[in-house]
């Protein structure tokens, strides 16, 4: 099994149901093909660096994933169909950083070092 980090950047204006339901569709077709979701965040609404199909800003969501090649091509060929989609990214990695969330707020930060 290989270890991988995917994110995917959605359309800035569907709805926080419509989010969970590509979460959820994307986890099950990843536990379809005996893959395994080692950590999952949702980093919320982003601005982009450019204007994407109409759209300034997107909702970015990572999974960090355990999986074999065959998962990931079938994952990326229902992402290249799906509309509510902007962009996709796939990077294969030696080991996962479980430990550093990236995209915390300052303020929370500061709250934990407390």
């Amino acid at each position: 099994m290989n270890l991988y980090e995917h994110t995917i950047i959605t359309r800035q204006d569907i709805s926080p149901t419509q989010l969970k339901q590509i979460e959820e569709k994307y986890s099950k077709i990843v536990e379809k093909h005996k893959g395994d979701i080692v950590k999952f965040e949702n980093w919320g609404l982003m601005s982009l660096s450019y204007i994407i199909k109409k759209n300034k800003k997107g909702n970015y969501i990572h999974f960090k994933i355990k999986a074999d090649g065959k998962t990931i091509s079938e994952l990326e060929k229902n992402e290249k169909i799906d509309k509510n989609l902007l962009r996709y990214l796939t990077v294969k990695v030696k080991n996962f950083d479980l430990e550093t969330d990236y995209f915390k707020k300052n303020d929370e930060k500061e709250f934990s070092n407390r």
